[in-house]
């Protein structure tokens, strides 16, 4: 069935979703799971006139937060019993779903899981989702686990647009 599990992660209660549900799969299938969390680093190179020695300490916080989420992910992995590795990437102006692509490619992922906000209406419109990109260019079947009617429609939502995880916009 599946030996290897794609599983972008941002730390939010709805990655944990899609990152619980890959952990139920792995056990299940014996499969080895790979994590991956992405650092968009754009807006900060757009705004470093001025502002060099900040966005280079913004990114360096950005990394270290990063490893900070993969770490936390890995060890609940590993409690499991379950073969783990990571990958932290930065970008410089790529997609999540780019980026997704080709780690399966590379990596022979047979499977994608990942938590999604399911946004609809304009919500999706304005936000886009990175997760419809990632099911409509996949090569491996993809998992969405929709995170909680709380985390769907936030009483408060905030957009930053240089928000640097994996599953923002999503």
């Amino acid at each position: 069935m599946y030996e290897r599990i794609l599983v972008p992660v941002d730390g939010s209660p709805t990655s944990n979703a899609g990152l619980a549900e890959a952990i139920k799969l792995a056990k299940l299938t014996g499969a080895r799971v790979r994590l991956l969390h992405l650092i968009h680093e754009m807006p900060y190179v757009m705004s470093t006139e001025g502002y060099g020695s900040l966005a280079v300490d913004m990114l360096a916080s950005l990394k270290e937060a990063g490893t900070s989420i993969l770490e936390k992910a890995r060890v609940q992995v590993e409690k499991q019993g379950i073969a783990v590795d990571t990958v932290l990437l930065d970008t410089l102006g790529a997609r999540l779903c780019e980026i997704v692509v080709k780690q399966v490619k590379e990596w022979g992922a047979d499977l994608i899981v990942l938590g999604t906000h399911g946004r609809r209406g304009v919500g999706r419109v304005l936000l886009g989702s990175d997760a419809e990109q990632i099911v409509r260019t996949a090569t491996v079947p993809v998992l969405l686990i929709r995170g909680s009617e709380a985390e769907v429609l936030p009483e408060k939502a905030t957009f930053l647009p240089w928000a640097s995880g994996p599953l923002a916009g999503l």
